[in-house]
């Protein structure tokens, strides 16, 4: 992150992390809340807003129990990846190379491809998102809100721009889809009965929603922040743990009220448009503000993955301590701008490079989870003495192995391109 640095005797303030009565400062709180932002916008990008859309209209008031499922398993990956990161101080990639020379350095590979070419993807979302609002070129729209990215990245307090930023577009995201949810009148009743008993078990539901909540880069872009925030230690286990549920919690109920709000438009008899159902769902619910009300959810879930997107992948091949801010910052915006050229000069990213892109996110998620376990399995030396608990890594090490099937099925479509 840049103008951000990485200990107290390169500032003249004090330091942001914790005080010697183990309080957090007022700044730490702050960064600690952009970190868990952080992770939950950048879970809600275009994709997000796709898969909850078409599942709603595909299994209806069903989709309820997949989102709980999959909420759980969201919780118990997160609270191991948050923890481990957080209680030894290091970056995922870090980790890596100390459990195996080199393994860092493949997942940061991975991490790289993968969002490269999904950032192309949140480009074009922020693109769609100002045709919605005002009626513009989506790629004009699209690399205004990529200059806005980097103007945020260069400005002289980006970690607390970036912070703030993600933190109230997060909000307004939830707000506005609310208003829309409260609109279309969903059965929320029939929703939470599905909830205990479901009308259908959708195992691709599932997995897909675990996969686009903390596939990829998104498992780490809180965690990584969480480490900015000089919120690391044993000691501070508590604040680590808070903050990983937030975000997760977050995520989920942007989940929600994007799935009630579509449910209910659904509910209602309502015929969505097949090439832009969310978009067209949000006008039925309220007419021209609704598709307005679109735009701006759109948009603001496009630019915050933009800024998670560049920022966690640019930690993945820097170093919080060797690597300067000036070049941290270059890294991040020619990260935006190659993006961006590329989604000027062709379009969203063709259908062959996400289905490639997918696959080594789908083989990055068990790769990083793995070395977060066997740290916290066999490398308790790399956690300061923490005893890590034993019912924490079950749940992470069960969760683990669905993992490997998001890893299956994301690498199943590639074969079939050559099959």
């Amino acid at each position: 992150m840049a103008h951000e640095p990485d200990g107290p005797q390169q500032t003249g303030v004090p330091p942001a992390g914790p005080q010697p009565d183990g309080k957090l400062t007022t700044s730490t709180r702050s960064t600690l809340l952009g970190a868990m932002f952080l992770m939950a916008t950048s879970a809600i990008g275009p994709g997000f807003i796709t898969q909850t859309t078409t599942f709603t209209v595909q299994l209806g008031a069903a989709f309820a129990f997949a989102i709980v499922i999959s909420i759980l398993l969201d919780i118990a990956l997160q609270l191991n990846v948050w923890r481990v990161i957080g209680v030894s101080g290091r970056r995922a990639q870090e980790l890596g190379n100390l459990v195996a020379p080199g393994l860092g350095w493949v997942m940061a590979a991975f991490l790289l491809i993968g969002g490269l070419v999904f950032n192309i993807g949140n480009v074009s979302g922020a693109g769609l998102g100002t045709d919605a609002m005002f009626g513009l070129d989506p790629k004009i729209g699209g690399a205004i809100s990529a200059l806005i990215a980097i103007g945020i990245f260069l400005s002289k307090k980006a970690g607390v721009a970036v912070d703030r930023i993600v933190v109230v577009l997060g909000l307004v995201m939830i707000a506005l889809t609310t208003y829309i949810a409260v609109t279309s009148g969903p059965p929320v009743g029939q929703a939470l009965r599905n909830v205990v008993l479901p009308e259908q078990v959708d195992t691709l539901a599932i997995t897909t929603l675990v996969g686009g909540t903390i596939g990829g880069y998104i498992v780490y872009a809180g965690a990584h922040r969480l480490l900015d925030s000089g919120v690391t230690g044993p000691e501070h286990v508590r604040d680590i743990t808070r903050g990983s549920i937030t975000g997760i919690l977050i995520t989920a109920v942007m989940r929600v009220v994007l799935f009630l709000a579509i449910l209910g438009v659904v509910a209602g008899g309502a015929a969505l448009d097949p090439n832009s159902q969310a978009a067209s769902a949000f006008g039925a619910a309220a007419g021209e503000v609704g598709l307005r009300v679109f735009g701006i959810v759109l948009w603001a879930a496009s630019i915050t993955s933009v800024i998670g997107a560049s920022y966690t992948s640019v930690s993945f091949v820097t170093s919080r301590t060797r690597t300067s801010d000036r070049t941290r910052t270059l890294l991040v915006c020619g990260f935006i701008a190659v993006t961006t050229l590329a989604f000027v000069l062709i379009g969203a990213a063709p259908t062959t490079l996400l289905v490639f892109a997918g696959a080594f996110n789908g083989l990055l998620l068990p790769i990083g989870i793995a070395v977060l376990l066997w740290v916290a399995t066999r490398r308790t030396d790399l956690l300061g003495g923490y005893r890590y608990p034993r019912w924490l890594l079950a749940i992470g090490w069960v969760a683990w192995l669905l993992t490997l099937y998001l890893a299956v099925n994301s690498v199943r479509p590639v074969i079939e391109l050559f099959s």
